[in-house]
């Protein structure tokens, strides 16, 4: 249907008429004011912006191995990394995967991004054998947490095994006693020849120091010591001729030589003051009294200290042996 010219221009004024119309009356209902607010601007891909992502620390390398002993729990270490941070604040803990419980803990604090830091656990701290696992959180300074995800989640697994058992070896056998020099009585020899122990009365071997052969300062300890009370008599063990008696300060104290009839040199040592009861060339049988036990010179408890010289006490090519076998069998007589 064809109108006329003039008609066109009416029919649009009236639309333009109802249009007005329908905006008055739909911002009549908005207060303050005819005009709509603007639709808000919230982002998002839906309307062609990028939405934003904030950044979170993350874990780059974790270091926790697979296994250790009972004891103390193994170091940590680690790097975390955030675009744009410098610090992040770090902690750890280490939680049993029997009970589901939280055993140790602990708060490096804050630590360099991109820089290896370290989990150092309490001094106190102790695993027992069990599967554990390690974890560690942080955050940032704007609260923001790690950031956990297959490749980077900050835990893992700690199988604790216990130490194997120490197992001691067998004790060695005795050792061997050390064959008799060519014309030196065997022990059996003396106790035949009627040989009886020097100590008349209580006493002991002592310990370790007090055996032939144990350290001493600049030397060796040439004799055996038999510890016993204050006074206790000191006898020959076996007859011979009283070579020598003297004092000496720093060492023996009062002391007595005899050289016996079966060729040895026997001496005594630490007697106590005024108890020497022998002179050098005295002849003297088996349990004879020479002195009484004391602790004179470099003594620091009553004991006599007895050395056995083969060859002679001091003669050249004169030396000591372990008197200890001799006096042994001399007590079991």
């Amino acid at each position: 249907m064809r109108y006329p010219r003039a008609a066109v221009p009416a029919a649009l004024s009236a639309l333009a008429l109802l249009w007005g119309a329908s905006a008055a009356s739909a911002l009549a209902g908005i207060p303050g004011g005819a005009q709509a607010p603007s639709a808000p601007q919230t982002g998002g891909s839906e309307f062609g912006v990028p939405a934003r992502v904030t950044a979170r620390p993350f874990v780059a390398r974790l270091s926790v191995p697979r296994s250790a002993l009972a004891g103390a729990p193994p170091r940590v270490a680690l790097v975390l990394e955030e675009a744009g941070v410098g610090t992040v604040y770090l902690s750890a803990q280490i939680t049993d995967l029997s009970t589901h419980r939280r055993v140790v803990a602990a708060v490096p604090g804050w630590v360099r991004t991109r820089r290896t830091a370290y989990v150092r656990w309490p001094t106190a701290a102790r695993l027992v054998a069990g599967t554990y696992q390690v974890s560690v959180s942080a955050h940032d300074h704007h609260a923001g947490t790690l950031l956990r995800g297959a490749h980077s989640s900050g835990v893992a697994t700690l199988t604790v095994t216990a130490p194997a058992p120490v197992v001691a070896p067998p004790p060695l056998p005795p050792a061997p006693a050390p064959l008799p020099e060519a014309g030196v009585p065997t022990p059996a020899q003396t106790v035949a020849a009627g040989a009886v122990f020097p100590v008349a009365g209580p006493r002991s071997f002592g310990g370790p120091e007090d055996r032939y052969g144990a350290p001493r300062s600049g030397h060796i300890h040439e004799g055996q010591d038999v510890l016993t009370a204050e006074g206790t008599p000191v006898v020959a063990p076996l007859a011979g001729t009283i070579s020598s008696t003297s004092y000496q300060a720093g060492g023996a104290g009062y002391y007595i030589v005899e050289h016996t009839s079966v060729g040895f040199d026997l001496v005594f040592d630490h007697c106590q003051a005024a108890s020497v009861a022998v002179s050098s060339g005295q002849i003297v049988a088996a349990g004879a009294t020479l002195c009484h036990a004391g602790q004179t010179g470099d003594a620091t408890a009553p004991h006599l200290h007895f050395e056995m010289w083969v060859g002679g006490w001091y003669a050249p090519g004169g030396h000591t042996i372990d008197p200890l076998p001799y006096l042994e069998a001399w007590e079991r007589g």
